[in-house]
């Protein structure tokens, strides 16, 4: 499967984004679907994450209440919804596909496959 996330932006606190993760090469409801953030001088850390099955979501205490992650089947997209954008938000954003799909995966290392990243501003 090869991913493609967008929406990234230049936006003021307190605004939002909605990043998407389009796939192609397969059917995305079989993976589950991570999103993380990496910003300057620090680790790519989880923020979100879908299952493949039943639908069941994880998000980092730090965006819990913010963010929204959902899957849209019809248009093989995972999305990010980001409201109340903080300055410590800003990062590159990338999205990743787990094949075994199994359960929550919030450690990159247990992702195969990788989206490009989409830059994400917020702005005081």
């Amino acid at each position: 499967v090869q991913l493609q996330a967008s929406g990234g932006g230049l936006v003021q606190a307190g605004g939002s984004l909605r990043l998407a993760c389009v796939a192609s090469g397969d059917a995305l409801d079989d993976y589950t679907i991570g999103w993380f953030r990496q910003a300057p001088g620090k680790e790519r850390e989880a923020v979100s994450c879908i299952r493949s099955t039943g639908g069941r979501t994880w998000y980092a205490d730090s965006v819990k209440g913010r963010f929204t992650i959902s899957r849209d089947g019809a248009k093989n997209t995972v999305h990010l919804q980001m409201n109340s954008l903080k300055l410590e938000d800003t990062a590159v954003y990338y999205c990743a596909a787990d094949e075994a799909g199994l359960g929550i995966r919030t450690s990159p290392d247990e992702y195969e496959y990788w989206g490009q990243g989409t830059q994400v501003t917020v702005s005081s």
